[in-house]
């Protein structure tokens, strides 16, 4: 790319989350069954290190009412150019524009760049070349196949955080396209979110969407398709819900009805009856039931470019502790391109510069140089 950052700043589009402060404890358990393979550079370089960091470089972190930490100039280009600079007077040189092509026979870097094809003999080198979301802005997943042709197990990129794909009727996508869904809970796979959603023409994108997309999107994978289920009003107990749907109904209609007896708004009406092919209980009990357990058929997932991050990668057996490559002695790896994947809310950011400085100390320690301190680290 000509330049350089291009995914942290879309990554600030909406707020730079860079991490969270929940107990270090529990913040390890975001990484599923990645989980024990990262927890020493999660602990070696944990969120209030990542924020000292930022910090250090005049970003000036805050905490947000959701224990996420972001930047106080909120967007991701003052920390980046901070960054920058901070990297161009440690004498850091940047070659632009340049494609990393495979090996060659010596074992050397091949790269092509503006000038053509060069090669770059190093006594070690750290891969960060990202997932495969978000192509155009530089992590296309082009290095998969090298890696393959070179013995490495590498799992196939697949989308993570990424929106639901449903087949919605034609009358839903035209009253209702863009809505939000507000106060719901996703359960799929015994696990419930709570959270908001929005709806869109191919089904369903947002927080709480992306919290459950991964078992939904595995599912997907291995039956052709997967049920969600929606609760409309999960701050009611069904039975709490069905004694306020027993009143008098009058000469309401029924979308009236459940607008003012059950709070939902006019998307959530309309997701309950698409849910149920209009074929509303008319008991109360029934009714409150079907509101609090809306089933959704989903058929996929996003595309991998329009995804947040993305699942698969280097299988982790594939790298020793210090993050080297075992099948290429002197490669480092970091970042999305290790097979794992966590939830939005800072635990991405959080994992990419964790093993970026696991990889840096794995090179340091092969070269026999000294590992920073503290004060200097980062």
């Amino acid at each position: 790319m000509p330049s350089v950052g291009r995914k942290l700043l879309i990554a600030g589009r909406s707020g730079l989350n860079l991490t969270h402060t929940e107990p270090l404890q529990h913040f390890q358990t975001r990484y599923g069954a990645a989980a024990d393979r990262l927890r020493p550079a999660l602990r070696a370089f944990p969120p209030e290190r990542l924020r000292a960091w930022a910090d250090a470089l005049g970003a000036d972190t805050f905490v947000g009412s959701s224990g996420r930490v972001f930047p106080r100039a909120w967007k991701a280009s003052p920390l980046l150019r901070a960054w920058l600079r901070r990297l161009n007077d440690l004498g850091v040189t940047f070659r632009l524009r340049h494609r990393w092509t495979g090996f060659g026979p010596d074992g050397a870097l091949r790269l092509v760049g503006p000038e053509g094809e060069i090669s770059v003999r190093a006594d070690a080198a750290i891969l960060a070349l990202g997932g495969g979301s978000w192509a155009r802005l530089g992590s296309d997943g082009g290095w998969v196949p090298i890696l393959r042709a070179a013995g490495v197990d590498v799992r196939d990129l697949v989308p993570a955080n990424t929106g639901l794909r449903i087949q919605w009727s034609a009358t839903l996508i035209e009253r209702c396209e863009g809505a939000p869904l507000k106060r719901i809970a996703l359960t799929h796979s015994g696990r419930t979110v709570r959270g908001e959603a929005n709806i869109t023409r191919t089904g369903l994108e947002g927080g709480a969407v992306y919290a459950v997309a991964a078992s939904v999107r595995d599912e997907v994978a291995s039956r052709g398709e997967a049920v969600l289920q929606v609760d409309l009003r999960p701050d009611l107990s069904a039975e709490a819900l069905a004694g306020a749907l027993g009143r008098e109904r009058g000469k309401q209609s029924l979308s009236s009805f459940l607008r003012k007896a059950a709070a939902l708004s006019p998307a959530a009406i309309a997701l309950l009856r698409e849910g149920t092919g209009n074929a509303l209980p008319a008991g109360p009990g029934d009714l409150a039931g079907a509101i609090k357990a809306v089933p959704l058929r989903v058929l996929g997932t996003d595309s991998l470019d329009r995804a947040i991050s993305s699942a698969g990668g280097i299988a982790l057996p594939e790298i020793d502790e210090h993050l080297m490559l075992k099948h290429l002695p002197g490669i480092f790896v970091a970042g999305e391109m290790l097979d794992w994947e966590a939830p939005t809310g800072g635990y991405l950011l959080q994992a990419c510069f964790a093993t970026g400085v696991a990889a840096a100390k794995g090179v340091l320690r092969r070269l026999g140089a000294p590992a920073p301190t503290l004060a200097t680290e980062g």
